[in-house]
């Protein structure tokens, strides 16, 4: 009797092992590129028509798209509450400062959403949507492509606090910079290489006026020319825009650091990274190897998709990326 009840208790907590064990593996699941393969899979040739059509109507909104991507990861993790609506009982992350005024592109994240929900009804998350959708932005643009990893599910909450304190402000030194890529896991070669992003799309003046009329380390007639739209007063013209890539704004290259190299990085923080600090050399390789930039620019945003993903029973997959089921 005794070894019996032995034997039952070596098996039973076999047994609470083995669960245990699969619990953990699907809820701490990896990422891959063929997720959804069997339960969407025409995933991929639905959301990129409509990418490519949202870029065909406004080069600048692959860019937004992409910046989407970056300040969802950066806030508890590539979860998607960057696009949650406040509510009433709810505050999300779309009124903090790096975001209020400046995010954009959330229609097209519904028309991706809602194309997706008619092609596999609850089955892709809006976060994986954003990842997907950062990849075919920066493809239409002439930028490289990449097989996305997938598998990400919805937070149900958001962070007004951590989006005000993650995501690093235009005014970054460049020890701010490589500290902030480093709380969330990245190295100063995923910061050089993820800033190439500016390569694309366009700022605000009240995210560059203290770069133009404050800083030293900027070419003086890149300056003049910038300040000709954006007046020194704070409040007027806070919202008109320049490029962040004077040269190519609308197509995904290494031009940016050509400007960075050429003192014509419209941000400080863009400046930051060829002011004779650790990540010169970076720059000044990306400036003549476009090649490496794009190979750096893939491992980057692969990196910075793997922040903190919600997996397995974790979360949910919202049914409207604006709130949550």
């Amino acid at each position: 009797m005794t070894s019996f009840s032995f034997s039952t208790s070596i098996a039973i907590l076999a047994l609470n092992f083995m669960v245990i064990m699969v619990s953990m593996e699907t809820t701490n699941a990896q990422l891959t590129s063929n997720f959804y393969s069997s339960t969407c899979p025409k995933l991929l040739s639905t959301v990129q028509p409509v990418v490519q059509s949202a870029v065909n109507k406004e080069a600048r909104m692959g860019a937004s798209l992409l910046r989407l991507f970056f300040h969802d990861c950066f806030v508890n993790g590539c979860d998607g509450s960057i696009l949650l609506d406040d509510t009433s009982t709810f505050t999300g992350e779309k009124m903090a400062k790096p975001n209020n005024g400046s995010v954009r592109g959330f229609e097209v994240i519904d028309q991706i959403k809602a194309a997706v929900e008619q092609a596999c009804p609850g089955v892709v998350s809006c976060a994986d949507i954003l990842a997907i959708t950062a990849r075919d932005s920066v493809v239409a643009l002439g930028g490289p492509s990449w097989d996305v990893l997938l598998g990400r599910r919805d937070a149900k909450t958001a962070s007004l606090s951590a989006a005000n304190n993650n995501i690093p402000p235009p005014n970054s030194s460049l020890s701010g910079l490589i500290t902030s890529f480093q709380n969330q896991g990245l190295s100063t070669t995923d910061l050089v290489a993820l800033s190439g992003g500016h390569t694309i799309g366009q700022a605000r003046c009240v995210s560059f006026r203290p770069h133009i009329y404050n800083d030293s380390n900027i070419d003086a007639s890149f300056a003049q020319a910038k300040r000709a739209n954006c007046p020194s007063t704070s409040g007027s013209g806070d919202n008109n825009l320049a490029p962040l890539d004077c040269q190519t704004p609308t197509h995904f290259d290494n031009k940016y650091y050509n400007n960075v190299v050429n003192m014509r990085g419209l941000l400080h923080s863009d400046q930051q990274l060829f002011s004779g600090g650790s990540t010169n050399a970076l720059v000044q390789t990306y400036n003549s190897n476009p090649s490496q930039f794009f190979k750096d620019f893939v491992a980057g945003m692969i990196n910075m998709g793997n922040i903190q993903p919600l997996t397995g029973s974790n979360g949910e997959v919202r049914t409207n990326c604006r709130k949550t089921n």
